[in-house]
Order: C-alpha cells, then structure tokens, then sequence
C-alpha cells in the first residue's frame, strides 16, 4: 500500500493507493491543496479513481468537486450527505475497492450525522469522529454527542487495540495514534458512560470555526473558494474609513456599534475602545440576542479586513442593513496609531 498524509494548518488528508494496480484513492481533500495532490499522484505514479469525503466539513473548504471535476472521477461519501454533487452515496458495511486494497466503511455518526470511518487491515482514518487526544465536536450542525458515544464506545472502540488511527485534523503536529493509546490516554475517552460522555461534550466551550457559514454553505452546494467568496461579499457591502470611524469614537456618544469579528483571545488582547466582540463563526448563532436593534450603524473589523467583510455581508442578509466594514481591518488600525483598549 501506499500511504501519504498531506497536511494543510491542522487540516490531514490522505492519498491511499495500490502498488499493484497504481489505482489511488484521496481522503479528505482540502481546496488549497489540488495542485499538490495532483502533483503527489504523479509523482508516484498513481491515478486517483476515487473521491471520499468522510463528513460534510465545516472548517476547511473541501477539494472533492474540483478533484472529481478535473480527473472525472466519482466523489464519494455517506448516503445522509446533504451535497447534491456527491456520485456513490455509501452506509455502513460497504467496502471501496481500490485496486486490491479494500476500505471497509464504518458510519460513525456523531460529529455530524453523515461521518464515517475507512477500515484497512492495519489502520483506519476516523475523520472528526477520533481525534489524537480528543474527539469530534458535537455543538455543529447535524452533531449528536449520544450518537457519537454509540459510534465510540460500540464501534470504533471496539476494533484492535494495534490499529494506527489516523484522523481528519491534528493542530499539535501529530499524524498518527493507535486505538490502544487513545482508549488508555485520550480524556474524552474517559467516560464510557453514555450520560456522562453527552454530559461532557455539551459542556466544551469551543470557539466556532471562523469560516463556518461559508464552509457549510460551500460544502454542502459545492463551488466557491473563500476568496471568491470575500469578493462577492465586498461588492454587496459598504465599507468605512478609519478616520471615520476614529472621528465617531471621538464624540461624547458615538453612534456606532463597533462589533470585532476575531477570537476572544484575539479580543481580550486588544481592541478598538467601546467595541463587542462576536466571534465570526458564532455570527448567526449570537446577533439576534447581541445585536437586537436592526437599525443601528454596526462597523465589523477582523485582522485584516477580510473575515469581517463576510460577518458585514452575512449582517446585512440577516437585516442589519446599516452594517459596514472597517478599510483596511484591525492591522491597519493599529499602523495608524489608533486608540486601542485591552482585557
């Protein structure tokens, strides 16, 4: 067997495939990365048969519609996804022949109610489902943590203790596992019981992924990359300039609604004088509650003005329609020496 890991952020894809027939496989491919896996097939002179997304992601933008477009290849993944474009819908107890290898098809609902797990004789790639140390969230849309506990503790767990586990996502630089370490060391692990394992996972306080919406929306209809996606929102927004927005800080009531569309880190560091914070991907969950008079001139900044050019458009489309977006974001603030505030 061949076996490469592609890395992109915290993001692992995989590109599987058979040294007798040179048939490959890829796993989880992220949209930045096509021309490297195109790139890595030839170099092992590999020809991608087939597509697999293991769940509808809402943290990466998937690269399965233009892979399956460009090589002309079926996509693949479980028949509960919601993306029209998906070829060969799978369930559990399927098996992907690939060349002569065989990747037996475990549904591990949990993380979202379309995930499954590729089993191969010496390993299985998890998804979100088994992380290294932890486990997919369940607080995303279609997550169940009862569903994921079932997935767990009656299904993956349950395969040899040698298995090397090889997920969807690392952010600590690690490629691998085996079942036996994750069931001896991982903390989510810990709680067999099936109360005290949803228990647990409805109590995480995690930050959304930034690109939540988009990646939701993308994955799920197929097409746009983020950049695309940023220049159609800037056409359909208004934006405005940083002497602008420091000459209302400078009235006795400003009449804005500074709204900083990074992560509370982020946030607690530093920031504009008098402005909120809602994090991007938590956006549509919070606004209504936050933001609750929909007249009001609301100025979005990010880091760099790019996320928060989305979070005025996404305002905009939820009737906020005075919403703009900071020129230039957060950086260039602070380059032009304006008033900052912390904690």
């Amino acid at each position: 067997m061949i076996f490469e890991q592609i890395r992109h952020g915290g993001c692992l894809s995989y590109l599987i495939g058979c040294e007798v027939t040179r048939h490959a496989v890829a796993v989880d491919p992220e949209l930045d990365e096509v021309d490297r896996y195109l790139a890595l097939a030839a170099e092992k002179g590999l020809h991608i048969r087939r597509i697999v997304d293991t769940h509808t992601h809402a943290d990466h933008f998937t690269a399965a519609r233009e892979l399956g477009r460009q090589l002309g290849v079926p996509i693949v993944m479980h028949r509960r996804s919601p993306a029209p474009f998906v070829d060969l819908r799978i369930e559990d107890g399927d098996t992907l022949i690939v060349g002569e290898l065989r990747l037996r098809v475990r549904a591990t609902p949990g993380h979202t109610d379309d995930s499954v797990s590729l089993v191969l004789p010496d390993r299985v790639l998890t998804g979100d489902t088994l992380l290294i140390g932890g486990t997919g969230r369940t607080d995303l849309p279609t997550g169940d943590p009862g569903a994921l506990h079932d997935s767990l503790f009656n299904g993956l767990l349950r395969l040899p203790d040698e298995l090397l586990v090889f997920p969807a996502h690392d952010y600590k630089g690690r490629s691998h596992s085996t079942l036996g370490a994750e069931k001896a060391s991982n903390p989510r692990l810990q709680r067999p019981e099936r109360d005290a394992f949803v228990a647990l996972m409805r109590g995480l306080d995690l930050a959304m992924p930034q690109h939540l919406t988009e990646a939701l929306r993308t994955n799920r209809a197929g097409g746009k990359t983020v950049k695309q996606l940023i220049a159609e929102a800037a056409r359909q927004i208004a934006f405005m300039s940083m002497d602008e927005v420091a000459e209302h800080l400078g009235r006795a009531a400003p009449d804005l609604v500074l709204l900083d569309v990074r992560e509370r880190d982020a946030f607690r560091a530093s920031h504009l004088p008098g402005a909120r914070n809602i994090p991007r991907g938590e956006l549509e969950l919070r606004a209504n509650s936050e933001l609750p008079d929909p007249t009001a001139r609301i100025v979005t900044y990010c880091q760099l003005g790019k996320i928060s050019t989305l979070a005025a458009h996404t305002l905009r489309t939820m009737g906020y329609l005075r919403t703009v977006a900071l020129d230039g974001g957060f950086d260039a603030w602070v380059k032009a020496n304006g008033a900052l505030a912390q904690g």
